[in-house]
């Protein structure tokens, strides 16, 4: 029976009740009139979806951009109605429900669905009043004992909302993935002008620098304004983590990149309203000791995704951070994700039946070597800054005779595709899993193409197999016989409108753990370009990046 609208009027007296789906009889108290404007300024959103549910997201805000980063809500509690249904015209409802969004909680509204079919597409609305929200599409995850013929997945990463516009997002939206994994730096801290590309910013942050919760609530529903953002967020269950903009710039652990007394209340502030801006589950509400965001999804008996934190736990990084030649990377007791979770990590891999096991996380993986000489000066903000942490993850799958590991990685602002090895000082060693790395959505401007398809670097790091320098996200497709990667590439950010077009396009084969170049397609460089050495200069902003 549908929900008559005036059970969904606001209701202050009902602000004592928990966030978790409420019958109607409890919506009986005395109501404030209705919203006038509309609340579903931020859109929709789903993510980690299991084989019987999912999680479904949105948050109320009809002044996204009010000075207390509450979106123009009232300070009192409000009963959400939601919809699943299998049709995208909701004439067959399966679920429905009242959800209430908490003030304390900046109106977000997080539902996790279970009892749902395995395997299958599910369509899914909220309303308020009169308002209805925009529809989403969403998905289960097949049985885990299911055989899969293939997932069409998907992942990005930094998006910085003044240096470009998100074009790249609503290509990918048009891709129409099953899964998109985002993996970090979703938003940036920065004010207006303190992060700025060559031509200047095409668009300014609202705000200070992002320090109190008030400030990262306000900064998520900025991000959220964008039609492309909230297009990818609508169009399939996405599995988010967080890498370091999300809170501060290079922040280890407890230890901010610069002295900050009141680190820890940012850090806090900056962990809640991440949950509360993000599809994410009850699990992952952060509390006294953190958050917790290391997680696995399993997709039947094709994928598992182990999705890892690499800022929350890790040592600082050694030698005072940036490009060094530094003995203390190798350090035996220097972890990039601690050792209880390398240890869940290592239980996992050894434990796991599936034909693809897939590492979603941050920072670089592989050794990028940037010294030509006999020397090894790498980034103390990647794994190369944790080598003993690598080593253990990566004999671990070797020992575990992991079928086909791959890992995904963000970070970097370009796209790159790595071969793997347990010893990068042998060129001749064994390959021993892959890496693919996205570029930004936006970060750093436009970017450029590379014609050679190659870093520099490249001549003595030979297992780096390709570099591209421009803007964009990488689309996969996982089958029992391999995993095809295409990295896709728009030519220009700081213009809307931009067309997608794939780079280049790489497979990883069953048991086969190098990478085979299928496509290598060269595009003009960007219409802004202003130079001939642009290559150059997106390489230098790229591998110097703070």
């Amino acid at each position: 029976m549908p929900i008559s609208r005036r059970s969904l009027l606001l209701s202050c007296a009902a602000a004592g009740l928990t966030s978790t789906t409420i019958p109607l009889t409890a919506l009986a108290a005395p109501r404030r009139g209705p919203l006038t404007a509309d609340p579903f300024t931020l859109g929709v959103a789903s993510g980690e979806p299991e084989d019987d549910g999912f999680l479904l997201w949105t948050r109320l805000a009809p002044q996204p951009l009010a000075d207390d980063g509450l979106g123009g809500m009232p300070a009192c509690d409000v009963p959400v109605e939601w919809e699943v249904a299998t049709d995208e015209g909701f004439r067959t409802v399966v679920r429905r429900g009242v959800q209430v969004a908490r003030a304390e909680r900046a109106h977000s509204v997080h539902v996790e669905l279970t009892h749902l079919q395995a395997g299958a597409e599910y369509f899914y609305r909220f309303r308020v009043d009169s308002h209805l929200s925009p529809v989403g599409r969403t998905r289960t995850a097949p049985a885990p004992d299911a055989a899969v013929s293939s997932l069409a997945m998907s992942f990005a990463s930094c998006s910085q909302f003044e240096q470009g516009y998100f074009t790249a997002y609503r290509r990918l939206a048009e891709d129409e993935p099953e899964l998109i994994l985002h993996l970090g730096d979703y938003y940036y801290e920065y004010r207006a002008g303190q992060m700025l590309v060559p031509d200047g910013n095409p668009r300014d942050h609202v705000g200070p620098e992002t320090v109190t919760l008030a400030d990262y609530r306000r900064r998520h529903a900025q991000y959220k304004t964008d039609p492309d953002l909230r297009a990818a967020h609508a169009v399939a269950p996405w599995a988010v983590i967080f890498d370091d903009h999300e809170v501060a710039n290079n922040w280890a652990g407890a230890t901010p990149e610069k002295p900050d007394p009141h680190f820890a209340s940012r850090r806090a502030a900056a962990f809640l309203a991440y949950y509360e801006n993000m599809p994410l589950r009850r699990s992952s509400i952060p509390n006294d000791a953190g958050a917790r965001l290391h997680r696995r999804l399993r997709w039947g008996r094709l994928a598992t995704f182990h999705l890892l934190d690499t800022r929350q736990f890790r040592a600082d990084q050694a030698c005072g951070d940036g490009y060094k030649e530094c003995p203390a990377a190798s350090d035996e007791t220097r972890s990039i994700v601690g050792a209880e979770q390398e240890a869940w990590l290592l239980d996992g891999l050894r434990a796991s039946t599936a034909r693809w096991d897939v590492l979603g996380q941050q920072v670089f993986f592989a050794q990028r070597d940037k010294d030509a000489g006999p020397g090894t000066v790498t980034s103390m903000d990647a794994w190369d800054g944790y080598v003993a942490s690598r080593t253990r993850i990566t004999r671990g799958w070797v020992d575990a005779k992991v079928r086909n590991p791959v890992v995904l990685t963000g970070d970097v602002h370009a796209h790159w595709a790595n071969e793997l090895k347990l010893d990068y000082t042998d060129p001749t060693s064994p390959t021993v899993g892959a890496e693919l790395v996205c570029s930004s959505i936006t970060s750093n401007g436009d970017g450029a193409d590379v014609p050679a398809s190659a870093h520099p670097w490249a001549a003595w790091n030979p297992h780096l197999k390709f570099y591209n320098g421009q803007r964009g996200y990488v689309r996969t497709r996982i089958t029992e016989a391999s995993m095809a990667a295409d990295f896709r590439v728009v030519p220009f950010v700081t213009m809307p409108g931009a067309p997608v077009h794939t780079r280049a396009s790489f497979v990883v084969e069953d048991r086969r753990p190098g990478l085979h170049k299928v496509a290598d397609l060269p595009t003009p460089l960007s219409p802004t370009a202003r130079s001939a050495d642009l290559g150059e200069q997106t390489v230098r902003q790229e591998t110097e990046r703070p």
